[in-house]
């Protein structure tokens, strides 16, 4: 995961918005910054306490389940990259799925695939998936946020601004379902990662 390599400069619509990097904010910017830089701040730190909930987990630690859950934390990372992929390429760009992601019925399995199939896969490329997926969302963001703003609309007449509640309304909801599993798995908990954290 390279944090530190060069990218373009962001759109000048879009704040800090890098594609592969989150976008930069500053105490003031996260205290009382506008609609946009409110929602990219909040998106990128759920993303980011996410992340840290799934790193550093063996197999079997992304396979525990906690009762008669079908959740994990191998399966929350391929469901997250599915919605990241759902909601900012299929939904917003109009763009192909990532190859993991074709060729199957997502509406019918929507359920169960995600959780089935995570516990056949490795850790390492569940983990990759989930950051190919965001930074592909980082993307297809910026370059929605450089043409059209958050009243950018797709194809259904969902606007970003939509777009950008539900995802961190998914990513709250799931958070909370990893902050319990990873203290299953090894007793770490905690709110957010420490500051020396990468940013995925």
């Amino acid at each position: 995961m390279d944090t530190n390599s060069t990218s373009p400069p962001p759109p000048a619509s879009a704040p800090g918005f890098v594609p592969g990097r989150p976008p930069a904010w500053d105490v003031a910017i996260f205290l009382a910054g506008d609609e946009l830089q409110t929602a990219l701040i909040t998106l990128e730190r759920n993303r980011r306490t996410f992340a840290w909930k799934c790193w550093g987990v063996d197999a079997d630690g992304l396979r525990l389940r906690l009762g008669p859950s079908a959740i994990t934390l191998g399966g929350l990372l391929k469901h997250l990259a599915l919605c990241e992929e759902r909601a900012f390429q299929a939904g917003l760009a109009g763009a192909d799925l990532l190859p993991e992601f074709r060729g199957i019925d997502h509406d019918s399995t929507w359920e169960s695939w995600a959780w089935d199939s995570a516990q056949q896969d490795d850790p390492e490329a569940l983990r990759d998936l989930w950051v190919r997926a965001v930074h592909r969302s980082r993307e297809s963001v910026a370059g929605a946020l450089a043409a059209s703003g958050l009243d950018t609309t797709a194809e259904g007449g969902m606007s970003l601004r939509r777009r950008f509640s539900d995802t961190i309304e998914e990513y709250a909801r799931h958070t909370g379902h990893a902050d319990l599993l990873r203290e299953a798995v090894d007793g770490a908990t905690g709110e957010g990662p420490p500051a020396e954290f990468p940013v995925p």
